[in-house]
């Protein structure tokens, strides 16, 4: 299998012995996290059930399984490519989201105390009995896909080819959850004694230059032999709102900021001011070239009070995007209704490149999904080694992405799925995996 980049070469890295790289995602959906991988120069391939978010990453010829994570694991394992070493994954995050029901949330403790018994379980009954607890009346099955990673790391280990290093993402409210990760990788209970260097903690993208205030949990480990691992260096200030939200402009926000920055002397050297909503989108093509000024309200209430609609301008970043974005409605400062975001927009304030060829349906849904892609670059770049060089020039590149034929495409997909007799055409466990 191929991607949009040539084939990596064997790496020159700070990461010891680490050579050259292939990633698998899981749940990889439209590829945010293999968009990444491409402008580092980095092989990848995703497993992804939804046949939409496929669809969108075959056009962007980009590696992929059409599959259910957990069949993959337990009943494909020995189909994958020999030579993968990376794991990186965001599991479903709608039980711990913020706006969903909070099943999630109710079952941290639960989910925190079976990750012990994970790795400690000595025969497939006790692992049956691990399922069958994360599946009892009342909870959210998508509760349990959040231990996926750590099975496939597991598996990993027992199959004699341990993954060289680990990115795994979230909603904040999974960060108990991945501190239990650590603690089990860097702790020498998984199989073999196998010992991980980790670090973990909730992290703004706005901070890594995606105009968009998105907070996530994020782990990632590298095994102890390849030394030290740290979360990666923030390139730009964090977003605070200011008293007038509406009606800051990007040079008053920056002078709030400088003011409360500690080092006032070292404002040359710091952090830059965060990316803009309106220096995104005025890269688009003509046809979507927003020019003037506009104010974004938010289709969601704030405070508790779902009247109470928040309000960004052009010149702050975007609120979280979802796959609700569509909603949000756009006016110019003075109240007159302007074009809502498409889709492409919605993608580049994800920082995906303007030309990335959303396919199938509920295209929406897999924008919000999706990982930034530059946040993604900054978490593959700290988790793997690859230096500032590196990431400066992934960075660099990131506005357009490749062309790719009918002929790849129609290859990807036969790739992918087969005679589409292995694929599924309905969410392989029921609500497990429903969009909300």
């Amino acid at each position: 299998m191929t991607s949009p980049a040539t084939a990596a070469s064997p790496l020159t890295t700070s990461v010891h012995n680490l050579g050259k790289i292939r990633i698998l995602d899981l749940f990889a959906g439209p590829g945010g996290l293999d968009v990444a991988a491409h402008f580092l120069g980095l092989e990848s391939i995703g497993i992804e059930w939804d046949a939409n978010a496929c669809e969108t990453r075959y056009s962007a010829g980009l590696d992929t399984i059409h599959a259910d994570v957990r069949a993959m694991r337990t009943e494909r394992f020995d189909e994958l490519p020999d030579d993968i070493n990376v794991l990186a994954g965001g599991p479903p995050c709608q039980t711990f989201s913020v706006a969903g029901s909070g099943a999630g949330r109710r079952a941290l403790e639960k989910v925190t105390n079976l990750i012990d018994r994970l790795v400690t379980a000595k025969s497939e009954e006790a692992l049956k009995r691990i399922d069958e607890e994360l599946s009892s009346p009342g909870d959210d099955p998508r509760t349990a896909l959040v231990l996926e990673p750590l099975r496939w790391i597991m598996a990993a280990i027992e199959s004699g080819k341990p993954y060289e290093a680990i990115i795994l993402e979230q909603v904040p409210a999974v960060l108990p959850v991945w501190h239990a990760y650590k603690r089990i990788l860097e702790g020498g209970s998984l199989p073999q004694g196998i010992k991980y260097q980790a670090e973990c903690d909730v992290l703004n993208t706005e901070e890594y230059g995606v105009p968009q205030t998105r907070r996530r949990a994020v782990l990632i480990a590298r095994l102890a032999s390849h030394g030290q691992v740290a979360l990666p260096d923030k390139t730009h200030m964090p977003f605070i709102r200011p008293k007038k939200a509406a009606a800051a402009t990007l040079d008053q926000a920056a002078r709030e900021q400088s003011a409360r920055s500690e080092d006032p002397h070292s404002k040359s050297s710091g952090p830059e001011v965060w990316v803009t909503m309106g220096k995104t989108l005025r890269k688009t093509s003509k046809e979507l070239q927003r020019s003037e000024p506009y104010v974004v309200v938010s289709n969601y209430g704030s405070g508790g009070d779902p009247k109470n609609r928040g309000r960004r301008n052009s010149e702050q970043p975007a609120f979280t995007v979802t796959g609700k974005i569509s909603r949000n409605i756009v006016e110019a400062p003075d109240g007159r209704p302007l074009p809502r975001f498409t889709i492409p927009e919605a993608g580049m304030l994800q920082t995906f490149p303007q030309n990335f060829p959303w396919s199938g349906r509920d295209q929406a849904q897999q924008v919000g999904n999706a990982v930034p892609p530059r946040f993604g670059v900054h978490l593959l770049a700290a988790a793997l080694g690859l230096g500032n060089d590196r990431l400066k020039e992934a960075l660099e590149k990131m506005d357009q992405w490749p062309e790719v034929s009918e002929e790849e495409r129609e290859r990807l997909r036969k790739v992918g799925c087969g005679d589409k007799t292995d694929c599924p055409s309905k969410p392989p466990h029921p609500s497990v995996y429903s969009l909300v």
